[in-house]
């Protein structure tokens, strides 16, 4: 599954190389591309195995290849490994899924100097869920579990993070994404639906 990530990173993080459609290894990215998209799941039960730093700078560098509205790149990115930090996360805000055994967490921020101008502003959103959805595919070719909890909009929420690292008050963490070796292995929820697909009008 590593060698595949490796394999289809470009076309993971949307690359714009022109390839021979009529290529073998182009069909088998295309295919992997879309196999890991399909089966991406929440994992919410991890082992204490440590998260190899490669990996950590895969993820890294798959997120912060994400979309960005007018390139803005509204976004900051907090790693946390100190095991006081991930235990009060955890302890605080146990939706996070932050548990004795994660070794990681990656938590999303926005910050507020660097968003557009109204009454644009809170595209900053749609930035850094775009950044996370990254993330989380990269965990899950890797072989990783990784799971999207929300911080942004509680305000509690954000305060109470804010505080645990320490962050300005112009960043605001939009989730925490908890990552490492899969503890369990949940089946991926089919969630197509062609009920709800419209075309040209609703």
């Amino acid at each position: 599954m590593r060698k595949f990530f490796y394999l289809c990173l470009p076309l993971l993080l949307l690359s714009c190389t022109k390839v021979d459609k009529n290529n073998d290894q182009t069909d088998n990215m295309k295919d992997a591309v879309l196999e890991n998209i399909l089966t991406r799941k929440s994992v919410r039960q991890f082992t204490d195995e440590p998260v190899d730093k490669a990996d950590v700078d895969a993820i890294l560098r798959a997120a912060f290849a994400a979309p960005s509205a007018v390139n803005k790149q509204p976004w900051e990115m907090m790693v946390i490994t100190e095991r006081q930090l991930l235990d009060s996360i955890g302890s605080q805000l146990p939706n996070t899924r932050v548990s004795n055994n994660v070794q990681i967490a990656f938590v999303v921020c926005g910050d507020m100097n660097n968003r557009l101008p109204e009454p644009i502003q809170d595209f900053w959103v749609q930035d850094c869920s775009a950044m996370t959805e990254n993330l989380l595919l990269a965990a899950h070719a890797l072989g990783l579990g990784a799971v999207w909890c929300g911080i942004y909009p509680d305000p509690v929420k954000v305060e109470k993070l804010q505080t645990i690292l320490s962050l300005p008050q112009h960043i605001v963490p939009l989730c925490v994404v908890p990552v490492g070796h899969k503890a369990e292995d949940p089946e991926p929820k089919d969630k197509w639906n062609e009920n709800k697909i419209h075309y040209n009008v609703f």
